[in-house]
């Protein structure tokens, strides 16, 4: 029969409470002598914590659920691996979901996890609705949007500086002496879409250069509409001197398409990873920050948390906020020798 916490403290010699105190996720109104004789009693008992009996008392689960429009997005995972991480120190579980790029879908799994209990919500939105999300934040459940803003939603966001990042990698490529540059990929539907082709129309305006219709080649987010949208700027009778992507799923798609097709390119796009000195294509990268993305979310929803708990949740006041993390431009060497424009 397991070990109860009225065992751990009659070990220790303190009360149940105390007990309850040192075993919380944030100790609080203990001495470090009386944690270490705590802790020491439930090693020596092999006592366990029985989540459910606490989640039922304290009405807390003690986790955040984290969902995402796809699992094979590398930024998306390396925004969830440090918000998991980083939510472990605050004693809390991240619940990893993937809506599979469907509002639908999402729409149904964030109130599946309302009803299950989470203690929060961090949220890529799938598009640009987001009247579901603020319903589950009207519900008392802190919910913030990560790297996309929904309309609909009066939520508090974090989002990389998309505009300027998409606005220095157009430059770049303009500084290299490019003038024909296509814009390849993206939903407008999604706001990091709709940003990053603002950001690389201003360059060119900038410049001086009205983008041609034919070198505005969007539609959708993942590899495979990389690899349809690039197939269609290579049929171009006079196609582009050089391609910004909207994304690293779309680049794949575009640097796939070349290889099969025995064709070379100069590429800006978003995202790196482990994929890009192997994208031969690749010219300039617009990085960005994952790591910070995820430990801001963390902090932000871990706020949030607390100030329910706390009894100030200020619904009819919450979000609108949102914090844009900078985007550093990399350019890619050794990647690109030899590389020539279409």
């Amino acid at each position: 029969m397991g070990k109860t916490i009225r065992d751990v403290a009659a070990l220790a010699g303190v009360s149940t409470a105390t007990v309850s105190r040192v075993l919380a996720p944030e100790t609080k109104g203990v001495t470090e002598e009386t944690r270490t004789k705590v802790l020491k009693a439930a090693k020596s008992l092999g006592y366990r914590t029985n989540f459910i009996a606490r989640s039922l008392k304290t009405r807390s689960t003690m986790t955040v659920a984290f969902i995402v429009p796809e699992l094979a997005n590398n930024f998306f995972m390396d925004v969830a691996e440090e918000m998991g991480e980083k939510l472990i120190t605050y004693g809390y579980t991240m619940l990893l979901v993937s809506s599979g790029n469907s509002t639908e879908v999402e729409k149904k799994r964030t109130a599946m996890l309302a009803d299950r209990g989470v203690d929060g919500m961090v949220v890529i939105p799938a598009s640009s609705r987001g009247d579901h999300l603020q319903a589950v934040a009207d519900r008392g459940i802190p919910v913030i949007l990560v790297d996309r803003l929904a309309e609909g939603a009066n939520l508090d966001a974090i989002a990389s500086d998309n505009e300027k990042g998409a606005f220095e990698l157009t430059r770049a490529l303009l500084g290299d002496g490019y003038r024909r540059i296509a814009f390849v990929g993206g939903d407008i539907t999604v706001s990091t879409a709709r940003e990053r082709l603002s950001g690389f129309a201003r360059a060119l305006a900038e410049a001086g250069i009205v983008p041609e219709p034919g070198l505005i080649c969007l539609g959708g987010m993942e590899v495979q509409d990389g690899y349809d949208r690039m197939k269609t700027v290579l049929e171009n009778p006079n196609p582009p001197e050089a391609m910004v992507a909207v994304n690293l799923m779309v680049h794949l798609g575009m640097e796939r398409y070349l290889l099969g097709a025995g064709a070379q390119a100069v590429i800006a796009g978003f995202d790196t990873s482990e994929y890009t000195p192997f994208l031969p294509g690749c010219r300039y990268i617009a990085a960005q920050n994952a790591v910070e993305m995820g430990r801001s979310a963390c902090t932000k929803i871990i706020d949030k948390i607390n100030q329910k708990k706390s009894g100030f949740f200020p619904r009819e006041k919450y979000g609108s906020r949102v914090t844009r993390l900078p985007v550093t431009i990399i350019r890619h060497e050794e990647e690109t020798n030899g590389t020539k424009p279409l």
